[in-house]
């Protein structure tokens, strides 16, 4: 077994051990998917991509939360900001993304009124403000911003802010990583697990899942040298033959995770399937808002369907978001397709891969 290192920040010797373990797998290539935004960015910013071994892939997966967000959900939101009188507060990412023809922000130019906030606790503040307009808030992220919005649907109930109502697209990323490996498109070797999610769910959340499937899962914080420490492990899990849970981000993750934050939202939000972008339906992977709280439900409110998922044409951003190509594959990136342009979720936020590869696709390697 090749000598492992404690010191996290010697990064050339994670470098090195990195090599030695991939050289133990030639002939074989190996991929990784990291299904976390801010895994996303860094890969790209600190020139991980650039440090790895010719077998080791490292592939970007739906781990942000925007780019995963239907197009169909858009197009709801558009339709109640334009004839439901209702104020659309969202993060700002979300403004940008692409519906099926328009996004938040055309539809803001054409006079709905849509305001973007860096925290839930704004709009429960303009609600509390303005108790004849009906605020609607989007619910938008995996487990780490959830209890959040659930302790904002608490806040509402207890304060009767009638006028307050959420439009959940909040989603759980085992269910995710379930289907991925489900799908023959995908084939990974094993998942470098994200670090904010898991504060909340914990790590031994994937136990489960990789007992059944049978590969390996490294939870890894957001420098380049504990990503590249997360993939060590994960390549001296194949050399062994034995598939495990391992967390290198300790300082930050235990096995149990966030009890009362799980409690919070297991208290407010249910289990349901949901349309992921490029994904489609994902069984159990949606959190919707629970009946006792269903006054600031926007989906009972308005009685709003499941919303579809779609692409525009030539995008292909669920190829993307499913680890089947890299951005630069898409005919579309850096032409037509740009931070300035763009066609596809994947373009529009900060942590989409798209906009990483675009941004930093002429980065050095700065670990």
């Amino acid at each position: 077994m090749p000598k492992t290192y404690s010191n996290r920040n010697d990064a050339d010797r994670v470098v090195e051990l990195l090599k030695e373990s991939a050289n133990r797998l030639a002939g074989r290539v190996i991929k990784v998917m990291e299904v976390c935004g801010t895994h996303t960015v860094t890969a790209q910013a600190a020139g991980v991509h650039k440090l790895l071994p010719a077998n080791v892939k490292l592939l970007s997966g739906p781990g942000c939360p925007v780019c995963v967000t239907p197009a169909g959900f858009i197009d709801q939101v558009i339709k109640l900001a334009l004839e439901e009188n209702v104020h659309v507060m969202t993060y700002g990412d979300m403004i940008r993304v692409p519906g099926v023809n328009d996004s938040l922000d055309d539809a803001r130019r054409r006079g709905a009124k849509v305001s973007v906030v860096y925290s839930v606790n704004d709009a429960l503040e303009r609600a509390r403000k303005n108790p004849d307009q009906r605020v609607l808030f989007l619910g938008i992220g995996f487990e780490t911003t959830a209890p959040a919005t659930a302790y904002a649907i608490k806040t509402a109930q207890k304060e009767s802010l009638k006028n307050f109502l959420v439009l959940s697209a909040h989603k759980t990323i085992i269910p995710a990583m379930e289907a991925l490996l489900e799908d023959p498109e995908t084939a990974v070797d094993g998942f470098l697990a994200p670090g904010h999610v898991s504060v909340i769910i914990g790590s031994g959340a994937y136990e489960p899942l990789m007992k059944r499937y049978q590969q390996p899962c490294v939870v890894a914080g957001f420098d380049g040298t504990q990503m590249l420490m997360g993939l060590v492990r994960i390549l001296l899990q194949i050399i062994a033959e034995k598939p495990a849970v391992e967390n290198v981000y300790q300082s930050r993750v235990n096995r149990e995770g966030n009890r009362s934050a799980r409690e919070l939202i297991e208290e407010v939000f249910a289990p349901a399937g949901s349309v992921w972008r490029g994904l489609g339906e994902i069984p159990q992977s949606g959190l919707v808002i629970r009946p006792e709280f269903g006054e600031f439900d926007a989906g009972k409110v308005f009685d709003l369907p499941q919303p579809e998922d779609h692409d525009r044409p030539g995008c292909r951003c669920g190829d993307v978001l499913k680890g089947i190509i890299t951005p630069d594959d898409c005919p579309l990136f850096a032409k037509a397709c740009k931070p300035s342009t763009p066609i596809g979720a994947c373009m529009v936020s900060r942590e989409g891969s798209c906009s990483a590869y675009y941004k930093y696709r002429n980065a050095g390697v700065e670990i």
